[in-house]
């Protein structure tokens, strides 16, 4: 009579099975600790990008507060310069 081949799982099959779920598990792992630091970067970057646009719009208005206060002094010195040229010709204020 002749042998029939066993069926079942061999030291090899095995092998190589745990193998390929031994990859598995590693790339896996991989991808999630890569998505989780991608989405933690991201986040970051946002929060700085939206503290960006905040400085840059304080920027603006302290600009804008710094060349009132500019048109003020020129205004302001001009006033009293014509006051002080009046009181020196002798005019009563």
């Amino acid at each position: 009579m002749k042998r029939r081949p066993e069926r079942g799982i061999t030291p090899g099959t095995l092998t190589i099975a745990l193998i390929a779920m031994t990859i598995v598990v590693m790339l896996s792992v991989l991808k999630v600790y890569l998505s989780n630091r991608i989405y933690h970067e991201s986040r970051t970057i946002n929060h700085l990008a939206s503290e960006v646009a905040a400085l840059r719009e304080e920027n603006s208005i302290l600009r804008v507060n710094v060349e009132r206060l500019k048109y003020k002094i020129e205004i302001a010195d001009t006033i009293f310069s014509l006051d002080d040229t009046r009181n020196s010709e002798g005019d009563v204020p």
